[in-house]
């Protein structure tokens, strides 16, 4: 009804974007009109994913920059239920989390922590939040029984099977007396996102949202629409919001709730395409994409996932404290041109005409209007990569055989001390 363009990750659907021209349903496959079956015509759903065959911006771009800009400049809601949803509980479970989680989780109760789990070579195999939780209403798929500590996971759903593989096998290695429990067709999750996002809520949810009774990178079991829900401040966009972990009975009528209470502020509904530009305007990386399992997270700028400062063990430590010993002989950072045009990953990078790398992601930053992107540069001549090998360079990426002037960042260009996350606008 909302005229939403539907992706697929790993079986699973979710929003891509949102047609203003209305519904455009998926029709039964045709097989081009073999084996007997009738051959769809006037099939509107296939002529929109047609416009996405193009070297230049489709012509939804301007349909995705509304999307982008109305979460920057006001609110909008972002279905992400496809996320794995997992429980980690048992006898062992502070154990487990301390060995396969980069950060210390084992923060106070009602916190949640952005981090990464890493193999034996400090290569990244998952980025994620981890939560502290207590027991939650009985028979709810918020939390479920359990005695000592327990953590729940929230994971991007193209790889929540890659990370329950990782932590299975962790598990078993070391023997860990651990249960993974596997929620996520039991829950929903969407996320509201933007500097009204508090507006809105505070008409949904039963709690204080203010950034004293609820700051950012913390959670709490609340009542939205008179159902519990698992409100989370955090955000993947970068802006001030909370992510609302639903009972799957429940999903409608609080969807329903916040797009009411939003009308007002001028509420929307916004897809995945959306996300990746919002997400690389703020620097925040893609598993997959800009984050890999050679990628270390000192290498990828997120250092501050690892509890190096602490004597804390954990997978990967080791060669984290190698490497980092070493210095760093490639380093991630992002890049932007003033042209307007696309890039899509894997475009060449040189500094003072020499190739040093190439782009790992790349997508339209609406609020900042220009391309910008993601890749790991190296030294031709095999130095440590630092900042000022970043600061005095002149770069350049090529797109299709042209030459572009790119600008060098080590920090996001948009919002580098994220002060919006935290409310402060």
């Amino acid at each position: 009804a909302q005229g939403c363009v539907f992706q697929e990750r790993h079986g699973w659907e979710r929003p891509g974007w949102f047609n203003q021209e209305g519904p455009a349903p998926v029709l039964d496959y045709d097989y081009y009109g073999a084996y007997d079956a009738s051959k769809n015509h006037n099939y509107k759903y296939n002529e929109l994913l047609t416009r996405e065959y193009t070297f230049d911006f489709p012509p939804h771009h301007d349909l995705i920059r509304d999307e982008c800009l109305t979460c920057r400049n006001a609110v909008a809601v972002f279905d992400m239920s496809y996320f794995g949803k997992f429980y980690l509980v048992g006898p062992d479970a502070k154990k487990a989390a301390d060995w396969l989680f980069s950060a210390d989780v084992n923060k106070p109760m009602g916190s949640t922590i952005y981090t990464c789990m890493l193999n034996k070579r400090g290569g990244t195999e998952s980025d994620l939040t981890v939560s502290r939780i207590e027991p939650g209403p009985s028979g709810s798929p918020l939390a479920p029984a359990f005695q000592g500590d327990a953590y729940y996971l929230a994971i991007g759903g193209g790889v929540a099977e890659h990370n329950w593989c990782h932590i299975h096998t962790v598990l078993q290695d070391m023997k860990f007396q651990c249960q993974l429990l596997d929620c996520s067709e039991d829950m929903g999750m969407i996320s509201i996102q933007g500097p009204q996002s508090r507006s809105v809520l505070q008409e949904v949810l039963d709690s204080d949202l203010s950034n004293t009774a609820f700051p950012f990178s913390t959670h709490k079991v609340v009542k939205a629409a008179g159902h519990y829900v698992r409100a989370m401040r955090l955000s993947f966009v970068g802006e001030m919001g909370w992510e609302l972990h639903i009972p799957r009975e429940a999903c409608v009528p609080v969807y329903r709730a916040v797009m009411e209470a939003g009308a007002k502020h001028g509420i929307c509904n916004a897809g995945y395409r959306a996300i990746d530009s919002l997400s690389i305007e703020k620097g925040y990386r893609h598993w997959h994409a800009d984050l890999r399992p050679d990628d270390t997270p000192l290498e990828a700028g997120l250092a501050f996932t690892c509890k190096l400062k602490s004597s804390i063990p954990f997978l990967g430590r080791e060669a984290l404290e190698a490497k980092k010993a070493q210095g760093l002989r490639r380093r991630i950072i992002s890049l932007t041109i003033n042209e307007k045009v696309p890039m899509f990953g894997l475009e060449a990078i040189f500094r003072n005409g020499e190739p040093v790398g190439h782009l790992r992601r790349a997508d339209y930053g609406f609020a900042i209007d220009k391309t910008i992107g993601y890749g790991y540069i190296r030294d031709p001549d095999g130095g440590v990569v630092n900042p000022d090998f970043v600061r005095n360079g002149h770069f350049t990426m090529e797109r299709m055989g042209v030459v572009y002037k790119a600008t060098a960042h080590l920090k996001s260009p948009f919002d580098p001390e994220s002060k919006r996350v935290k409310g402060i606008y």
